[in-house]
């Protein structure tokens, strides 16, 4: 059974823009955490990761084997981590934080918690002010209360990792083919009906890849052909990030009491490069950044890494991590 780990495919009213499950994948294995949010509440990835702990239960309790898909690691990492319990940021100071721009807060951040001004990027507004927000408010550092971390599950399950990277030249074309799809399939239909409802754009419904492009269309600030080419431009920049960070061992992925395998499939490669359906075997798929990836079978799934299946009394997760293409 397929369980969502998608921070944009948990949210009702964009199956299109969020490249979700259609009807033919929905049909081939049962998928859970799709659709299940309304985009005015803010899925967090506490609040995920205690829906796929319940879900995983409930799978290991039918017998049967959890395949987590998706991408974002955050809630990959919440999930088998667990959670820091940071006490309620000082709404004061929370609002001095937010307030001032990413180079004061860089600042102030290299007085108090030089290594985690260190190990930020710069320019990455949102973790450079929680660190600081949280060192103004509780006096310790975020990594402290990380190494606090609670309620995890890598330690009483079994995981299977597996990455998909294709090759640049075959994903890039896929990137904007694939946006150009949602176009032409109903995605300016789904955002007029999430903008008709005036949520807050801090939300993350409102931050997904595309919702910023096709707003500024429908609202007469560009034309269509500069809207999609903002997206596709949005998706390949997403897929670049999104390569460099797994063509390593990904934090969000604990190790495997076994060999990590982070490169192309040679079978999944084969069937991409070729476009070919696959003809046997019970199919696992959900579309992610490729709009027409060919899925692969559970059989080569399973057969592309090594072996390390639970000796534990639960059956073993299966994480595919699958950032490129349908899997």
């Amino acid at each position: 059974m397929i369980v969502n780990a998608d921070s944009a495919q948990i949210y009702r009213g964009l199956p299109v823009l969020s490249a979700a499950p259609g009807p033919d994948e929905l049909s081939r294995a049962e998928h859970r955490l799709y659709g299940v949010r309304d985009g005015a509440q803010p899925c967090s990835a506490a609040d995920w990761a205690d829906m796929a702990k319940r879900e995983i239960a409930d799978i290991h309790s039918a017998g049967s084997l959890p395949i987590l898909v998706g991408g974002t690691g955050l809630y990959l990492r919440t999930l088998f981590d667990g959670i820091a319990n940071v006490p309620p940021i000082d709404p004061s100071v929370r609002m001095t934080v937010r307030e001032a721009s990413v180079e004061e807060n860089r600042r102030s951040l290299q007085k108090l918690d030089p290594e985690a001004a260190a190990r930020l990027n710069p320019a990455d507004t949102t973790r450079i002010a929680r660190a600081l927000e949280v060192m103004l408010s509780t006096g310790r550092a975020l990594a402290e209360w990380q190494d606090e971390r609670e309620g995890g599950i890598k330690d009483d399950i079994e995981l299977r990792p597996v990455v998909l990277l294709p090759p640049r030249e075959w994903l890039y074309p896929r990137c904007d083919e694939r946006f150009s799809k949602m176009v032409e399939n109903g995605a300016t239909i789904e955002l007029q009906a999430l903008l008709d409802r005036r949520l807050d754009p801090a939300l993350p419904v409102m931050r997904a890849i595309g919702v910023r492009e096709i707003a500024d269309w429908l609202n007469g600030e560009v034309t269509r052909e500069e809207a999609i080419a903002a997206g596709q431009q949005a998706t390949r920049r997403y897929a670049k990030r999104r390569r460099a960070r797994y063509a390593a061992r990904p934090r969000c992925i604990p190790p495997a009491r076994g060999e990590f395998f982070s490169s192309m499939m040679p079978e999944a490669s084969r069937k991409m490069a070729s476009n070919a359906d696959p003809t046997n075997s019970p199919i696992v798929s959900t579309p992610t950044i490729g709009s027409t990836a060919t899925s692969c079978t559970a059989e080569e799934i399973c057969n592309c890494t090594p072996p390390i299946w639970s000796t534990a009394r639960n059956p073993p997760v299966n994480l595919t991590t699958s950032v490129w293409s349908g899997c």
